[in-house]
């Protein structure tokens, strides 16, 4: 008995270990600047442009801040919020530079990716920021497409957390004419075009011949995460798409679409069931989402197909390219994993196995495989999941101990 409760007791430690690192690594970006209303515009069109939400959201990141009469250089330019997002995702990084480590960069410059690098709209290297130490112990940056201009130097550090968030002043907005650009609003941007300008124009052919593009575009405002099966993906699965019922056509391509934003860090930072664009009532459509590293696979039980890259990341759109067709279970027989047969003299019967990949019927199966009860939403479906597996750890920790 004493065994178990040290066990017991033990496992309660580590769960509670667990919960104070993964609070003692969050941060809030808009508390961190609110502490000074110099910041107070630059900290405005952070939350404005939901850029707050991912800067929150990773755990390696250092945002460049420049105070409220720097911001009026971009404000009076009549920029659209759109457009304003793109020019401030450049004072993002997707890396870690307290103030002690800006004086200490190996041969005394380097160039890091910023969060404009990730929104598709960045050509080659522009979305990459150059820091330099310069002779009297001053730092510079600057867009590396923009000429090579050190436009901006280092003022002061407003916040660090080592190795987790650094928040840095700097002299002047950074920008560049790719993130300048015009940029269309929600709304104004066409599904199709942007599938057919990225590679993904056999999937556009057949949202458009299902008539499933009014659905996916109706969505874009409200947030909208696409999973395009690369051209050939589309090309060697189109003989059984042309089998398909019209209405089962349509499922499966609506299957490709989760009516949510759901960046890459999101798709990240947890496993669990999504719902999609399909899902309606008591038709499923849901797959599940797992990541091993910086892996992101979508797991259907029919099929499973990996991120491949992102495509266009404009919130509340995100398009990902992934290397195979999505088949629902609902149209597609599940692959079940079984123990292995007794090994027999028997020879097996012909036509004894299905085949997994093709369709089972025209109509939905009766597969009965393990789905998500939630139907209100991707995020809801993950936290649930989570929420489930801490309870049952705890509760079987207390349970063990009153024995």
């Amino acid at each position: 008995m004493a065994y178990y409760r040290r066990a017991a007791t033990a496992l309660v430690l580590i769960f509670q270990l667990h919960l104070f690192f993964s609070l003692s690594n969050a941060h809030n970006i808009t508390r961190i600047l609110a502490k000074d209303p110099d910041f107070s515009t630059f900290n405005h069109y952070l939350s404005a442009t939901h850029l707050a939400d991912e800067i929150n959201r990773r755990q390696t990141i250092t945002v460049l801040a420049v105070d409220n009469s720097a911001m009026s250089s971009i404000l009076s330019k009549g920029y659209s919020l759109y457009t304003i997002r793109n020019i401030l995702s450049l004072h993002v990084l997707v890396d870690y530079f307290g103030a002690k480590k800006l004086h200490q960069i190996t041969d005394g410059s380097t160039s890091t990716a910023s969060m404009f690098q990730s929104t598709g709209s960045a050509t080659g290297t522009s979305g990459y920021v150059n820091i330099t130490d310069i002779k009297g112990g001053k730092v510079a940056f600057g867009v590396q497409d923009d000429d090579s201009k050190l436009t901006a130097h280092y003022v002061k550090s407003i916040f660090e957390k080592a190795y987790n968030i650094s928040v840095l002043h700097i002299s002047q907005v950074l920008t560049s004419p790719e993130a300048e650009a015009p940029t269309a609003s929600p709304s104004d941007l066409i599904l199709t075009t942007i599938l057919e300008k990225q590679g993904c124009k056999a999937f556009s052919d057949i949202l458009k011949s299902t008539g499933a593009d009014k659905t996916f575009q109706d969505t874009v405002d409200g947030g909208l995460t696409v999973f395009c099966p690369s051209d050939s993906a589309v090309g060697k699965f189109m003989p059984k798409f042309k089998a398909l019922s019209p209405a089962n056509k349509t499922a499966l391509v609506l299957y490709h679409g989760m009516p949510v934003y759901q960046s890459l860090q999101m798709l990240r930072s947890g496993n669990g069931a999504v719902n999609t664009l399909a899902t309606e009532g008591n038709n499923k459509f849901d797959f599940t989402v797992q990541n091993d590293g910086e892996d992101v696979t979508l797991e259907t039980d029919v099929v499973t197909a990996k991120v491949m890259g992102t495509l266009k990341d404009q919130e509340p759109l995100i398009v990902y390219k992934i290397d195979k067709v999505l088949l629902p279970r609902e149209i597609y027989k599940a692959v079940k994993t079984a123990a292995p047969a007794p090994k027999s003299s028997k020879k097996k019967p012909k036509n004894a196995e299905a085949d997994a990949d093709g369709p089972s019927a025209d109509s939905p199966s009766n597969d009965d495989g393990e789905v998500a009860d939630d139907k209100n939403g991707a995020v809801s479906a993950m936290i649930t999941r989570t929420s489930t597996v801490v309870t049952a750890i705890f509760g079987l920790c207390f349970g063990v101990w009153l024995m």
